[in-house]
């Protein structure tokens, strides 16, 4: 038994991060479906490890700062919250909005029932439903982590990680393909496929420059810092409520509390790429902390199952991605393109979602709704209203006996 302390497994874990920017770098497969730095790394440690378990040899980590990286990646979501942003996409942020509650409600559905089919407990039908596959390998860790405490489901975490990094993958994989059967069906606006244009320069706003110095790097911290403190005092407030949230939930809703409520004072502005950036390394330090602490030999009796269920969301993810979001988006190459965007951030996260649309883009032209609309919705929106049915679909009566 090896046994690493609090610095040799933050060690570890930089090193984990290194060694999945190197594979990314280096492996087309990695790149072009953009997996994540510390998933591609966490996962070959990950292997390593279960190798080593062969020969009897375990290494075990201090898992002490996950839970304050967790939740102060959630604290970054809240405080990159602009409501007033709403305005500017309008009645068709609310319709997509609508398409995606639909789809989390079907995935939940899905998930459960294929999950009871299969002998399968079915709060890992939920795992393998919208907590992993809508709201990706942070809000599906966070997920694992109340199933394991509170209804005492073994190995939740690691099933979570695990589902999230396949979703991934596909989420990536799926929408290209319907993208171009969709474009088959409509009118490109003013491009051929051989232009490949530039995308719409309001996305990445390179312009809207802001440096980074050590008083706003404080000044953002206090904010995540004060958003930790107040989250889990309103979780403590809540606990044993009917209003009782996980407090990763708790965290996110003081970021858009403080985020909206300063602004609109006029007190202060949020530094976005700041905030960004601050969330970008907790997340990354998180994922790498518990990938490398994967369990895979407690996955193997579940391998074939869960690659089931997945592989049927998968399919229903494409389905309605050409059926209803294409449709209720008004059936047209902006439709298109918002549909392979959902098939991103639908079973993987945001960064797919904008890999996909922009794959799509470079060969037919730019879609500025659809750099406007996915964004502002994936990156954010969708985890409040995944929360909402989330907590919905645990209050059924086919849940109290669990």
């Amino acid at each position: 038994m090896i046994e690493l302390d609090f610095y040799g497994t933050l060690v570890a874990a930089s090193l984990v991060l290194l060694l999945g920017r190197g594979l990314v770098t280096r492996v087309g497969f990695l790149r072009s479906y953009n997996i994540p730095e510390p998933v591609a790394g966490g996962l070959v440690v990950a292997v390593l490890l279960l190798i080593l378990r062969t020969f009897d040899i375990e290494v075990r980590f201090d898992t002490s700062l996950q839970a304050p990286l967790m939740l102060a990646f959630f604290a970054t979501i809240g405080l990159s919250a602009d409501l007033a942003s709403l305005k500017k996409g309008g009645r068709i942020v609310g319709i997509f909005l609508l398409a995606v509650i639909g789809l989390l409600v079907v995935q939940n559905a899905m998930g459960i029932g294929l999950a009871t089919l299969l002998g399968l407990d079915p709060l890992m039908g939920l795992l393998t439903g919208s907590i992993t596959l809508a709201g990706g390998h942070g809000t599906g860790a966070a997920w694992g982590a109340v199933f394991s405490e509170k209804y005492g489901l073994a190995s939740a975490s690691e099933l979570a990680l695990a589902s999230a990094t396949f979703g991934l993958v596909l989420g990536g994989l799926i929408g290209g393909p319907v993208a171009r059967l969709l474009i088959k069906r409509v009118q490109v606006p003013g491009c051929s496929p051989q232009q490949a244009p530039r995308l719409p320069r309001g996305f990445e706003q390179p312009n809207k420059e802001r440096s980074i110095t050590p008083f706003s790097f404080v000044e953002t911290l206090a904010l995540i810092a004060v958003s930790l403190l107040a989250g889990n005092l309103l979780n403590g407030l809540l606990h044993g409520t009917a209003f009782e949230l996980p407090t990763f939930v708790c965290v996110l809703f003081v970021g858009v509390v403080l985020r909206n409520g300063l602004s609109a004072l006029g007190l202060y502005q949020v530094f976005e790429r700041e905030v960004s950036v601050l969330g970008n390394v907790s997340l990354s330090l998180f994922l790498a902390i518990a990938l490398m602490s994967l369990k895979l030999w407690d996955l193997a009796a579940l391998a074939l199952p869960i690659f089931i269920i997945l592989a049927v969301q998968a399919l229903v993810m494409a389905l309605f991605a050409i059926f209803v979001t294409f449709r209720v988006m008004g059936s047209n190459y902006d439709a298109a393109v918002l549909a392979a965007g959902h098939c991103g951030f639908g079973l993987g996260a945001t960064p797919t979602a904008i890999a996909n649309m922009q794959a799509v883009t470079q060969r037919y032209g730019p879609s500025q709704i659809a750099f406007l609309v996915v964004p502002m919705v994936g990156a954010f929106f969708i985890d409040i209203v995944n929360v909402i049915v989330i907590k919905l679909y645990l209050t059924l009566p086919f849940f109290a006996a669990v």
